[in-house]
């Protein structure tokens, strides 16, 4: 596959076919994860609690697999941009063993620590019953997880955007489908509840991992992978982790956060947890589409670096951020109107819809500014600069917005706690603008 298109095709164009497909999936992916809480909330709000307290622990394997499957997109992008198309390979085959590693390794840890991170929220009785027997699984699986988005990041990275949306889709899907006959029963399918819905996940997840295989028995990568090349040199690991290392904290930095907030949140009343969970299922359909774009614009930066593109790097920034903050105004107009017929989707409980519509409209203005910060990260680790999109990550997901939460909590109660989304949001976007143009000036040479 020629890849030659990423530095000759128009920039709005190209930006747009590399992220359409990637937003249309997320969405997708966005969905299924609101049909999931939608009908685990049938079983009570105990089984959502429990689901929304094991979240933070599937999303730190998401971030994991997702922050070095950046490192492995970043590499392979910028070999083959300067024309090293052997070492391209070599990046992604090794990629895809550690991937296989990772995963092996988040299933033992996070199993084991499971019981005592889930006490820490909840005591004896059905929310904990049902948090151990839903996280064992997701959990159990993380290894499908991990290979599945090191394929997703290497079609990525050489600019092939259709088959990982064709596998997320269709990964997607599938839970959704399996979602309510698991869950409460269908045909020959016994009701299994909390337990149904773990398992219509990894279905899902191995859904998606066997289509990215029989893509790639049909050669549509465009580049070889080989178990003669899997071992990474000394070299290569170090380029790979240092993008995909502090890319995954980055990542698995909203995990630690939910849990913090959940803990503060939970002082107040366990509504407050289930209103946290609710808020970070619907921000997905927010973020994610500006994640798509994200994400169609890594490969274009990362190569056209590796090829020297400097004007086409800018022009590039500049219509990726104008895309991201009408995505952010879209989502901030929605929670301001419409936050009480959102939160009736998950229950009907008025006292926690009205809570939770007042929580959607305070937390909501901070998504435009948010933008900056977003397309400032995502532009950093494409260039290999991991560590400072890594520092703009930590400002927005703990160094500022959980002292604005304690302190907010104390003054004005759990509204405080909802007050610092926004407020952490400006500060950043105030530091990643900073930090980002310092590292460009410095870093970014053109010979």
């Amino acid at each position: 596959m020629n890849q030659e298109f990423m530095k000759t095709k128009p920039i709005l164009p190209l930006v747009m076919s590399m992220s359409l497909p990637m937003m249309l999936s997320m969405l997708i992916n966005s969905l299924y994860n609101i049909v999931d809480s939608m009908f685990v909330a049938r079983l009570g709000e105990e089984a959502l609690t429990a689901v929304s307290l094991v979240y933070p622990l599937q999303t730190l394997v998401t971030s994991v697999s997702v922050g070095f499957g950046v490192g492995i997109s970043a590499a392979v992008a910028f070999f083959l941009g300067a024309g090293e198309r052997e070492r391209a390979q070599k990046a992604a085959s090794s990629g895809l063993l550690l991937s296989f590693v990772h995963g092996i390794l988040l299933s033992a840890g996070l199993i084991a620590a499971l019981p005592a991170f889930l006490k820490l929220f909840a005591q004896e009785g059905e929310t904990l019953s049902w948090g151990m027997e839903y996280g064992r699984i997701v959990l159990g699986f993380s290894t499908v997880m991990t290979v599945q988005i090191a394929f997703e990041k290497i079609y990525q990275s050489v600019g092939n955007m259709m088959v990982p949306t064709v596998c997320l889709a269709a990964g997607c899907l599938t839970n959704i489908v399996l979602d309510p006959v698991f869950i409460f029963g269908l045909g020959p399918v016994p009701r299994m509840e909390v337990r149904g819905a773990a398992v219509a996940t990894v279905l899902g997840q191995a859904v998606s991992l066997i289509l990215y295989l029989i893509f790639y028995a049909k050669r549509t990568l465009g580049i070889r992978l080989s178990a003669g090349q899997c071992m990474p040199s000394k070299e290569l690991c170090a380029r790979l982790y240092l993008v995909g290392v502090p890319s995954s904290l980055t990542m698995g930095l909203p995990s630690a956060l939910i849990t913090v907030l959940n803990g503060l949140a939970g002082m107040f009343s366990p509504i407050y947890i289930l209103i946290l969970g609710v808020y970070f299922k619907l921000q997905s359909f927010l973020y994610l589409p500006a994640s798509g774009i994200v994400q169609g614009m890594r490969p274009v930066l990362s190569y056209n670096y590796g090829a020297g593109e400097e004007e086409r790097m800018k022009k590039t920034l500049k219509i990726c951020t104008a895309l991201i903050l009408v995505i952010m105004g879209a989502g901030m107009l929605l929670f301001l109107i419409f936050p009480a017929p959102v939160m009736r989707m998950f229950t009907q409980d008025e006292r926690t819809v009205r809570e939770g519509a007042l929580a959607l409209r305070i937390i909501s203005l901070g998504f435009v500014v948010s933008g900056v910060s977003v397309t400032a990260s995502g532009a950093l680790e494409a260039l290999g600069q991991g560590f400072a999109s890594f520092v703009i990550s930590m400002l927005r997901y703990l160094a500022l917005i959980v002292p604005a939460a304690w302190l907010g909590s104390r003054i004005w109660g759990v509204c405080g706690i909802w007050a610092a989304f926004p407020i952490a949001e400006c500060l950043t976007a105030a530091a990643s603008a900073i930090i980002f143009f310092s590292c460009w000036q410095r870093k970014i040479k053109f010979d």
